[in-house]
């Protein structure tokens, strides 16, 4: 029994027990049915996990394992450790190696910018190995490098054996890994991100399409990565953002570039047709207007010190309940941004807390003022009027 199937069948039991347990899974926030085998669709902003299938389930990335060679590239590039017109030579490892290609001559020497688009666009197998050696002296040693950045990104299930995704007992990820991966890479290499989208490259007068069918069928698609092997199937990371809202969405084990193009292309529209961004909480805006006591004012609004937004179905938004908690006793004064409540909000099931602050500075009253609302308070009880 291989490294891969023993990982996957202990992988599996836990999956399960948790079912079991009722913990540590997500909810499923849409219903949907797809031959798609490992399905994860995020929100990029929130992180909000919009639908999963096997996310969890140990699955082979094939090239998508490409896109953690890029980004610890990315990483080089961006401190200054490497240029993209710094050039690495072509092993005779790299040349010979099969699979998608770039190209390359062995013992040429190809700049880092070419390497990129070969592997990004082309997905050159020949050009991630000489990225990987030229970064980390062998494969071997770059694949470790791989394995240590997924860890400290939170790919907590991810491992990698090669820099290309080439079938071993070792490499090995999830859909919810791909997603953070996906998600690092937008966020923190916008300079670079743009690689992604670029429809096709020419080296060693060979040009070839970018496999990713997003970008030829898709509003706002600009990345990233698709993969095959006869034992992952077929598979693609894919982005796209549309009106301000990006969906990132990873499927594995799909049988063949047909359905692959046919999948991805449904779902990223079904995602952008299903799910909204709602405003919760407006910035400044006023919840509630609370009593004070003793003070210049009878009322304090409460506002939130920030928007929230949170990207859902209508119908969840439509059903969405609200509740605010204050202390029954606010004393004068109070100031512009002090904490003073917070409001629940219910969204399927799950209640959420954020905090309510004074929306303004509020005076306590002068000392007769505030005698003669005593007296008042004495006489009247809760209800009398304070000025």
């Amino acid at each position: 029994m291989t490294v891969y199937k023993m990982f996957k069948i202990v992988q599996s039991s836990f999956v399960v027990m948790l079912i079991s347990l009722g913990i540590g899974m997500t909810p499923v926030k849409a219903e949907i049915i797809t031959p798609a085998e490992y399905v994860m669709i995020m929100d990029y902003e929130s992180g909000d996990i919009l639908y999963e299938k096997n996310a969890d389930l140990a699955m082979k990335p094939a090239s998508m394992a490409k896109l953690m060679t890029t980004y610890l590239l990315f990483e080089q590039l961006q401190n200054g450790s490497m240029r993209l017109e710094d050039k690495f030579i072509v092993s005779e490892k790299a040349y010979k190696k099969g699979g998608s290609r770039m190209f390359v001559e062995i013992g040429s020497q190809v700049s880092i910018s070419d390497l990129l688009r070969g592997i990004i666009v082309q997905s050159g197998n020949d050009a991630a190995i000489v990225v990987a050696e030229g970064l980390a002296g062998t494969e071997n040693a770059f694949a470790e490098e791989m394995t240590a950045r997924a860890q400290a990104l939170g790919m907590v299930n991810t491992v990698f054996g090669n820099s290309t995704g080439w079938p071993d007992d070792v490499t090995t990820t999830t859909a919810r890994d791909l997603a953070i991966l996906a998600k690092a890479m937008i966020q923190n290499h916008p300079e670079f991100y743009g690689i992604y989208a670029e429809k096709s490259f020419t080296y060693n007068n060979i040009k070839q399409p970018n496999r990713n069918p997003l970008l030829y069928t898709v509003d706002g698609a600009d990345g990233l990565k698709t993969g095959h092997t006869n034992e992952s199937g077929y598979g693609l990371v894919g982005s796209a953002e549309l009106n301000g809202q990006r969906i990132i969405l990873v499927i594995n084990g799909l049988t063949s570039v047909k359905e692959r193009k046919m999948e991805s292309v449904r779902l990223m529209n079904l995602a952008f047709r299903t799910f909204k961004r709602f405003e919760l909480l407006t910035a400044d805006a006023t919840v509630k207007d609370v009593p004070l006591w003793m003070g210049e004012e009878e009322t304090v609004p409460l506002v939130s010190p920030v928007t929230h937004s949170r990207v859902m179905t209508r119908k969840s938004y439509n059903s969405m309940t609200t509740r605010v908690d204050y202390p029954e006793e606010i004393k004068a004064p109070v100031t512009k941004g002090q904490k003073i409540g917070q409001i629940f909000i219910k969204i399927d099931g799950v209640e959420t807390a954020y905090p309510l602050v004074a929306g303004k500075d509020i005076g306590q009253l002068p000392l007769h003022k505030r005698i003669g609302a005593f007296f008042k308070f004495l006489i009247f009880g809760a209800d009398a009027p304070q000025n």
